[in-house]
């Protein structure tokens, strides 16, 4: 991938980690389709089998390079939290991309206790970090997050099996 990058390939990534998803469930047999555009904190739809009932919803977040290899999330995922909804966190920097599904509850729980451990933690000068709605979900911390030790993602990694569980 290029050192730089247009508007136009910056604005494709997210579109390109959906589609990526969507053909990983229908390559698993699951039914599958894409949520219908502006639909709020949904990209992609898995139905039951009937086509008549949504089992799952999932919202998709990717990301392409960084030195800390983590994704942007926001203080409103903090409160996100359903029984049938998955993040899928695609990871394209790899030549092979990643695809990490975790329950909302979990996402919920690691970006809440990760910005509230990175606030407890002097900036730099010494100075108390300053709050913002901006928040990062990392596979390892560079401090301590006891909801999310180093490695802590990887038992969801190409984890589309709980999503065909439901």
């Amino acid at each position: 991938m290029p050192s730089t990058r247009t508007a136009l390939a910056k604005a494709l990534v997210g579109p390109a980690g959906e589609h990526y998803c969507l053909a990983q469930l229908l390559l698993r047999g699951m039914l599958a389709t894409a949520a219908p555009p502006g639909t709020p904190e949904i990209d992609l739809l898995v139905l039951s089998t009937d086509g008549e009932t949504t089992k799952a919803t999932i919202q998709v977040k990717t990301r392409t390079r960084g030195p800390d290899r983590g994704w942007y999330m926001h203080s409103k995922h903090e409160a996100i939290s359903a029984d049938r909804l998955f993040y899928a966190f695609v990871d394209f920097e790899p030549t092979v991309p990643v695809v990490y599904t975790i329950p909302s509850r979990r996402v919920a729980e690691v970006v809440r206790a990760s910005h509230q451990a990175w606030l407890a933690l002097p900036g730099r000068g010494g100075v108390p970090h300053k709050d913002s709605k901006m928040r990062r979900l990392l596979p390892a911390y560079n401090f301590p997050v006891a909801e999310a030790t180093p490695g802590w993602m990887e038992q969801y990694r190409e984890a589309w099996e709980l999503v065909r569980r439901l």
